[in-house]
């Protein structure tokens, strides 16, 4: 087992991954490789740079990977802005991933200080 997987906020940040995933689903056609590639390559990047960043690395190292997954938390946030601007999201799914993006920084900003 790696170390990344006892992580909640790892966890957390796959709930996300699966949230926006069927959230992009929804989008109209034209954004597949626009605003949807973008939003879950951001999503994406939150897990990766978690993971990577928790193994084999020394603490100032891994705040430095969690510190990218906060900014690629930010970005998801920026996204469904977007997303909503353009109105191809509906509220609800618009406040779901807000809310789980603001939880998810709450998260990565403890461990980060604790480490």
């Amino acid at each position: 087992m790696f170390k990344f997987e006892n992580l909640e906020v790892w966890k957390k940040s796959m709930q996300l991954v699966e949230l926006v995933d069927g959230v992009t689903k929804k989008f109209p056609k034209e954004e597949l490789y626009i605003l949807s590639s973008q939003i879950k390559r951001a999503t994406d990047s939150i897990v990766l740079n978690i993971g990577e960043g928790s193994q084999g690395q020394s603490n100032p190292e891994f705040a430095r990977f969690l510190s990218f997954s906060i900014r690629s938390c930010i970005e998801v946030v920026c996204c469904i802005y977007i997303a909503q601007t353009r109105k191809i999201i509906s509220d609800e799914d618009f406040k779901n991933i807000y809310n789980e993006c603001e939880t998810l920084i709450k998260m990565l900003q403890s461990l980060k200080s604790k480490l």
